[in-house]
C-alpha cells in the first residue's frame, strides 16, 4: 500500500508533557511529528489527537500542539485508540469520508501505539506507524514493537516515506515547501 493524502488521516497518539522526557530520542520523535503535522496541514490530511490520561500524563507537548492547533484532542483511558468510543466513532466518520488511511506517530511504540495500529487494522482501516517518529522509553521496546506491527500488517515507513508518498510527484509548490523540511 502507497500513502495517498486523499485517503490519508494523521493520528497523534499520546505525546504527553510527562511521557515525552522519559521517551528514548523523545526530541526526535518530537521533531519529526512536527514535519508530518506540516505535511498534513499543507496537504489538507486530518490530524487527530490522543491523550492517555491527560490529568496524570499531562496535555500534548507544545511543539506538537502547536504544528497542528486544529486538530481535535481525544482523552482516553484505553492504550488503543481503536477502544476509545469517541475517537473510534471520530476514525470511522473520517473513513466514511474516504480517509481509510491512518498514518500513527506517537508514543509508547510497544504500548498504545501498537495497540492503537492493531485495533485499527481489525477494523478494516490500512495503516502505517512511522517509525522514526514513535518511539518508548526503552529501544528494545520500540524493535519489538516494529518487528510485531510488520506481522500484523501495518507498513512501517519513515517520515520522508511517508510525506514524499502523500505528496506523489515532484515540480509542485507543495514539493518545494515540504521537501525543505526534510533537508
Amino acid at each position: 500500500m502507497l500513502l495517498a493524502a486523499p485517503r490519508a488521516h494523521l493520528l497523534l497518539v499520546d505525546m504527553q508533557e510527562r511521557l515525552i522526557p522519559a521517551i528514548h530520542e523523545g526530541e526526535r520523535v518530537v521533531a519529526r511529528t512536527r514535519i508530518l503535522a506540516a505535511a498534513a496541514a499543507r496537504l489538507g490530511i486530518p490530524i487527530t489527537v490522543s491523550e492517555q490520561y491527560p490529568q496524570g500524563l499531562g496535555a500534548t507537548v507544545a511543539a506538537v500542539r502547536s504544528a497542528a492547533p486544529e486538530a481535535p484532542v481525544f482523552a482516553k483511558l484505553a492504550f488503543s485508540c481503536a477502544h476509545d468510543a469517541a475517537l473510534l466513532d471520530h476514525l470511522v466518520a473520517l473513513r466514511r469520508m474516504g480517509r481509510h488511511q491512518v498514518v500513527i506517530a506517537g508514543v509508547e511504540a510497544h504500548v498504545c501505539v501498537l495497540q492503537s495500529a492493531i485495533g485499527l487494522i481489525d477494523r478494516g482501516f490500512d495503516v502505517a506507524v512511522v517509525a522514526d517518529a514513535a518511539s518508548s522509553r526503552q529501544p528494545a521496546s520500540v524493535d519489538l514493537a516494529l518487528a510485531r506491527l510488520q506481522t500484523a500488517a501495518v507498513a512501517v515507513v519513515n517520515t520522508e516515506m511517508a510525506v514524499f508518498e502523500w505528496l506523489a510527484q515532484a515540480g509542485s509548490e507543495d514539493f518545494r515547501a515540504l521537501s525543505a523540511l526534510i533537508r
